[in-house]
């Protein structure tokens, strides 16, 4: 039988929405029934678990030709409740959302809502998030274009590529995320520039410009010194994605530890561990640290284990700097 604790967080993340946290709780119950010898209720669980894992929809967009790949179309399920961020961006998203959902309104004014956006900071600190979760609260599809292997793959045709993109921008409502987009977005006199990708850049800037759909496009980049100038004022919002503070990064690791969080935790010792860690790689420690658990049979995590797990991506991190 489930344990109080996690019948109240499965409770809690259905209505919040959390499916991942709803996946994490039900295998988590799983491995209890599994320890107390009740193996075919556990492997019933895993089975509907991994069932709806798989029901999720995840497919590439049927684009004609050669460009078959490089948009991956999702549904996003991330509440908003996973983006761990300062209230001040929060506040800012919220704007966002609140203009698509009175977007009619705005236009009777003469006014379009804020859609074009770009997100810039450094990896790994919910930039990508953003738009799964815009996309998730708007009830649309995120469609991320792959910048990088775009501009690899067609070397000499890219602009030809953009200009596809762009109409299926305006015949496909959704969200659009150009990810890694200093790819096609450097600035262009710089000397390692190529008459090539400033073809390309100039017909973003075009393109981007001429766009009047009610989609939302988003540009994401973990290099905003590199981006050409010109691309700011294409863009109606800015948003700048910061390594968590203490606050966030206490936030994230009681988010993703849950119910696997001992009650008496050396919140001082942790947070010293985790600082100048992103988003991502705090998460991975969380979770590092919950299947270190779960595969030796405990229920409870202390700190220790999870400073040591933060410990390990201290050391990653600075090995590859």
């Amino acid at each position: 039988m489930a344990t109080a604790e996690q019948i109240k967080a499965l409770i809690k993340s259905h209505f919040s929405e959390d499916r991942e946290r709803f996946y994490t709780i039900s295998l988590q119950v799983a491995a209890h029934e599994s320890r107390q010898g009740h193996n075919s209720i556990a492997s019933a669980i895993r089975n509907i678990v991994d069932k709806g894992r798989h029901q999720a929809k995840s497919k590439i967009i049927p684009f004609p030709g050669d460009l078959q790949g490089l948009v991956l179309t999702q549904e996003p399920d991330t509440p908003k409740s996973s983006l761990v961020i300062p209230d001040t961006l929060e506040k800012r998203i919220d704007r966002i959302v609140h203009e698509y959902r009175q977007k009619n309104k705005l236009k009777s004014h003469g006014l379009k809502h804020r859609r074009k956006i770009l997100l810039s900071g450094p990896p790994g600190t919910g930039k990508t998030m953003t738009a799964s979760v815009l996309a998730h609260i708007l009830d649309l599809k995120l469609h991320t274009i792959q910048v990088d292997r775009l501009v690899t793959k067609f070397m000499g045709e890219t602009s030809a590529k953009l200009r596809q993109i762009f109409d299926l921008i305006k015949q496909v409502h959704g969200v659009y995320l150009f990810d890694e987009f200093d790819a096609i977005g450097a600035e262009r006199s710089m000397e390692n520039d190529v008459g090539e990708m400033r073809r390309v850049l100039n017909a973003f800037l075009q393109f981007i410009e001429q766009d009047h759909s009610d989609s939302l496009i988003i540009a994401a980049t973990n290099n905003p010194k590199l981006l050409d100038h010109a691309l700011f004022r294409r863009f109606e919002d800015v948003l700048h994605y910061n390594l968590p503070g203490e606050k966030e990064r206490q936030a994230l690791i009681e988010n993703v530890m849950g119910v696997f969080m001992a009650p008496c935790f050396a919140w001082k010792n942790v947070l010293k561990a985790s600082n100048k860690l992103s988003h991502a790689e705090i998460d991975y420690a969380c979770k590092d640290t919950i299947k270190g658990m779960i595969l030796s049979g405990k229920t409870k995590g202390n700190a220790t284990m999870l400073i040591q797990a933060l410990k390990e991506r201290q050391n990653s991190y600075h090995e590859h700097r």
